[in-house]
Formats: C-alpha cells, sequence, structure tokens
C-alpha cells in the first residue's frame, strides 16, 4: 500500500466533531471524485470512483445514512496497476437532486456550482472535513522517505481557490498550479503537510512523516559531518604532498647536516607520517609541539624551498 492509500485509509476513519462535518466530507469526495449524469430535467444518476476501500465504504455508508440513496458497488481490477477499483453507482431516485444541492454541487436552478457552498464550512470542524474529504478524493502525499509533496487536484478553478482559502484561513499557504484541464492545489513545506494532517485528523500519518523529517535531519547532518572529514583529508594529504615536494628541495639545496635540529625533527616526521596532519605531527614529536608551532617549521621549510628554486 503506497503511503498516499496509508493516509487516506486513516483519514477514512476520522470521526465527525458534529452533526454536518460528515456532510462537509462527503460533498468535497462526490464534488472531486463523482460523475454526474443528466437524463432529463431533475433526473440525475451519479457515479464515484476510488482505489481505496476503507474509502469506499465511506462513500456508500453516508449516502446511505444522510440522504438515504440506493447504491451499487461494482470492484474494477486495474490491468496496468493490478489494484482494485471501487466504483460506486447512484441510480435516478427519488431525492437524488435534492441531496446534490444540499451538497453544494447543484444550484438552485439547477446548474453546477463551481465552488465551495459557504454554509458546508461554517464551523472550523467541518471546514477541516471538507479539506479531508478532498484529500481523500483526489489527494497525492509522496512518501516522507523522499522529497516531501503534497497536492489535491481538482477540475474547477473556484473549487482549488475555495480550498486554497480554507487553507489560508488557518495558516497554510497552498498553491495553485493549472495543469492541462485540471487544476493542482500543492504544498511544498514539510511544516505545511504537517500542519495539512493535523488538522484533517491524520495523526498518525503527521506522527510517521515527522519522524522521518528527524532521520533526515540526522542524516544530513552526518553527511555534512563526513563531507566534511573527507574534505579536510583530503586538504591535508595535498599540504603534505607540498610539504614533501619542498623537503625534498631544501634537502639537495642544502643538506640534512645543514639544517637547523628543529627542521630536521620535522623533516624525519613528516617523511615518518606522510598522511598526518599538522595537529597529528605536533603530538607525534617527542617532546610533543603545538600546531602553530609545526606550521611555523612548514613555512620555514616552503621559503627555503622558494629561495633555492630562484637560485638555479
Amino acid at each position: 500500500m503506497s503511503f498516499t492509500s496509508e493516509v487516506k485509509d486513516e483519514l477514512a476513519r476520522v470521526a465527525p466533531e458534529c452533526s454536518h462535518c460528515e456532510k462537509a466530507a462527503l460533498a468535497a469526495l462526490v464534488r472531486i471524485e463523482g460523475t454526474l449524469f443528466v437524463s432529463g430535467p431533475g433526473r440525475y444518476r451519479m457515479e464515484v470512483a476510488t482505489d481505496v476501500p476503507s474509502v469506499a465504504r465511506l462513500i456508500i455508508r453516508l449516502l446511505h445514512a444522510l440522504y438515504k440513496l440506493k447504491t451499487e458497488l461494482t470492484v474494477r481490477r486495474s490491468v496496468l496497476h493490478k489494484t482494485p477499483n471501487y466504483l460506486i453507482e447512484v441510480p435516478a431516485q427519488p431525492g437524488l437532486a435534492e441531496a446534490l444541492a444540499d451538497m453544494g454541487i447543484l444550484s438552485a436552478d439547477g446548474g453546477l456550482e463551481m465552488g465551495i457552498d459557504p454554509k458546508l464550512v461554517r464551523k472550523n470542524c467541518c471546514a477541516a472535513a471538507y479539506l479531508r474529504g478532498a484529500f481523500l478524493g483526489s489527494g497525492f502525499i509522496s512518501n516522507p522517505k523522499s522529497d516531501f509533496h503534497f497536492e489535491i487536484t481538482v477540475e474547477s478553478q473556484p473549487l482549488a481557490e475555495g480550498l486554497a482559502a480554507l487553507l489560508e484561513e488557518r495558516g497554510i499557504g497552498a498553491r495553485i498550479m493549472q495543469r492541462r484541464s485540471s487544476h493542482m492545489l500543492y504544498l511544498k513545506s514539510g511544516n505545511a503537510i504537517l500542519e495539512f494532517l493535523a488538522l484533517a485528523g491524520g495523526h498518525q500519518a503527521a506522527l510517521r512523516m515527522e519522524q522521518e523529517r528527524v532521520v533526515k535531519s540526522v542524516r544530513n547532518d552526518v553527511n555534512r559531518m563526513v563531507n566534511a572529514e573527507v574534505a579536510n583529508r583530503q586538504k591535508a594529504s595535498n599540504a603534505a604532498v607540498d610539504q614533501l615536494f619542498a623537503i625534498k628541495v631544501v634537502l639537495e639545496h642544502y643538506g640534512m647536516e645543514n639544517l637547523p635540529p628543529a627542521l630536521q625533527d620535522f623533516i624525519r616526521l613528516r617523511v615518518s607520517y606522510p598522511d598526518a596532519s599538522l595537529k597529528e605531527l605536533g603530538e607525534y614529536a617527542n617532546p610533543p609541539l603545538s600546531k602553530s608551532a609545526v606550521y611555523h617549521r612548514v613555512r620555514r621549510i616552503e621559503q627555503m624551498a622558494d629561495e633555492a628554486k630562484r637560485r638555479r
């Protein structure tokens, strides 16, 4: 099961906070995933499809409980994805037109409402339920182990703008992008996605996502430390090669016996420990030397090597 399906399964089981929350959730689901067929004045039939079994059960339960509508369920299996798809058919019947109007899908004159009926989202809990139903309909959320991404796809711009406004009122910034004939409402930041999940009631999904964020943060910190250590080692190795080359020039020009004892000791240390850093060379010295003392010897060797090159 994908992470999106897991989140939808959890959200489909969220208990309503008031008697109107279920209507708001069903209205969003039907608006986004439903297909309405008109066979004459006031005669409608409807189909709603989903690939999450708990969402299919929720739709059927709410259609029965809220509006006493008859439904027919067909389970189809996708040849491409090898996953079942649940088609809920609501045949033409008395009360369907009234139910569609009550869900804010049909206007008073029988036309389609393009935005969100304000009476459905008057209360905060109902607005959260409507957003939850929208995600149950066409929402997608990436696995938190990868990059964070969240989207809800709708057909009309007024509906996309209405959902964005509901989120904005609750401090969640969403963006809208047109994609072919549909509109995509999306969240990119991990914080915004966590806030949506908490608002919609997906607390287990939010907890899992937060755990993955912590793991990512720790992994990134470790990677930065490792990369820094590798870079430092590479820098130290490059410096050691330059020092060994300078030592070779100095020995050829001056001879070991003509160098001060401090430089002779440094040369022996560097040749003995070619991969060591200056700090490590200081620790190997007897008596131990500070890093600055070792660096002073390095600078003296390099200066002598430069002088020798100029005299050639």
